[in-house]
């Protein structure tokens, strides 16, 4: 596997866990408040949209001008 495939693989699994946790705090804000990980919510939906849009980006231009 090459570097940029593992690159897109660990993009994939990132914007996965980030997802769940947010989808985790969303639908359980009890359980992520006892967690004391409520605070992180906004957070954490932004960081997902931010991967994604770098994903499509790395997907779109970066990939295609690397060897």
């Amino acid at each position: 596997m090459s570097l940029k495939h593992f690159h897109l693989v660990f993009l994939v699994f990132a914007i996965l866990c980030d997802a769940g946790f947010w989808l985790w705090m969303h639908f359980m804000p009890e359980e992520a408040a006892k967690a004391g990980a409520a605070p992180l919510k906004n957070y954490a939906g932004l960081l997902c949209l931010t991967l994604l849009v770098y994903a499509v980006w790395y997907i779109g231009k970066k990939m295609r001008t690397i060897i």
